[in-house]
């Protein structure tokens, strides 16, 4: 079923997508935090995975801003699956606004939505992929934790490091990557990709959604 409350576009995005997604099927939100309007900062890495990710998938060009729930969203196709990505237009504290209220419009659980973040207790280039749990001091993911009413989103932590001081974290973190670091971030949102996209096939194709 198209979602409710994604007006003009709804329409739109589903005829660009191959019929089968039309019919029911498994889909999944994958939801990139970050600040809107700092895309080159270490605490806006997720929003890079998620810019590779619609590159991959050949929906680049087909991000559209929803005010619904203050994302960028885009849909592309996977196998039999629909994957809904989505960028949030709220600052990172308050990300798991958008991220609930697209749920809520998409029709999915907790269970069905990823979320792609930086961490700080893995150094740049390093990848987990956590299945629930805490928000290990992480805001964005506290909020969506808070507003979707729920720990179980599985969650791709991209590694950023750590500064020496604690004093500094929050300087760090809204800092752009360093020229050493960029070298390595290419590399890195391929892998973290690979990593999304793989886990997701493996659920999609199982014999239930949970992870």
């Amino acid at each position: 079923k198209e979602p409710a409350g994604f007006p003009g576009q709804s329409s739109r995005f589903f005829s660009q997508c191959d019929p089968e997604l039309r019919s029911p099927g498994k889909r999944w939100l994958v939801a990139g935090l970050g600040n809107p309007g700092l895309p080159g900062t270490r605490h806006s890495v997720g929003m890079a995975v998620l810019g590779q990710l619609a590159r991959r998938l050949g929906v680049a060009e087909s991000w559209a801003r929803d005010s619904r729930c203050a994302a960028d969203l885009a849909l592309a196709a996977l196998g039999d699956a629909q994957l809904v990505l989505l960028r949030p237009r709220r600052l990172m504290n308050v990300n798991g606004r958008s991220v609930a209220r697209a749920a809520e419009l998409f029709g999915l659980t907790a269970e069905e939505v990823y979320l792609v973040h930086d961490e700080l207790d893995k150094p740049l280039g390093k990848l987990a992929l956590k299945l629930g749990g805490s928000a290990r001091g992480h805001n964005g993911v506290r909020s969506c934790i808070s507003c979707l009413n729920s720990s179980a989103m599985p969650r791709l932590r991209v590694g950023i490091g750590r500064p020496t001081h604690p004093s500094a974290i929050q300087a760090y973190v809204l800092s752009c990557f360093s020229p050493e670091e960029q070298v390595l971030l290419p590399p890195l949102l391929d892998r973290a990709t690979d990593l999304l996209l793989d886990h997701i096939r493996a659920r999609s194709q199982g014999p239930s959604s949970g992870p």
